[in-house]
């Protein structure tokens, strides 16, 4: 796990932003730690309790879809960048058919109600990332 703070995106013209990284085994044995992760940040943006939980099971599910389709013994990438009042979360994991979830399904549904902005991506080597982001006070599903 590292921490990387005060990361500053002077370089691409943004102002200063934080941001973690929590790199782990792709299993569901080590999902406590990365809601243990969402709800420590979350709280250090002031986010309300509701909120934080939201939160917590986003990451939670974002996860379950990546892990049913990941590569055996592969890494899960937990990104969190803390933007003024927003967090946003991207969870990656190199995966087997290097397809995104399906969008039209209850879980998706139950991951945009929480999370507010999602979006899922994959890359030229199958690595499939689901994006979370979400402003305080923004209520459920608000961005």
């Amino acid at each position: 796990m590292s921490q990387r703070s005060a990361h500053t995106a002077d370089e691409a013209g943004a102002g200063q932003q934080d941001f973690v990284e929590v790199r782990l085994p792709a299993a569901g044995a080590y999902l406590s730690v990365l809601r243990t992760a969402t709800a420590g940040l979350a709280a250090r943006l002031d986010f309300t309790l509701d909120e934080i939980e939201d939160l917590r099971i986003a990451v939670d599910e974002a996860c379950a879809m990546l892990l049913g389709q990941a590569v055996p013994g592969s890494v899960l990438s937990c990104v969190f960048h803390l933007v003024g009042d927003a967090l946003q979360i991207t969870v990656s994991a190199p995966t087997t058919d290097g397809h995104t979830p399906a969008r039209d399904t209850f879980a998706w549904t139950v991951l945009s109600a929480l999370a507010g902005e999602v979006d899922a991506t994959v890359d030229e080597n199958s690595v499939v990332s689901i994006s979370l982001h979400k402003k305080r006070g923004g209520g459920p599903g608000a961005p």
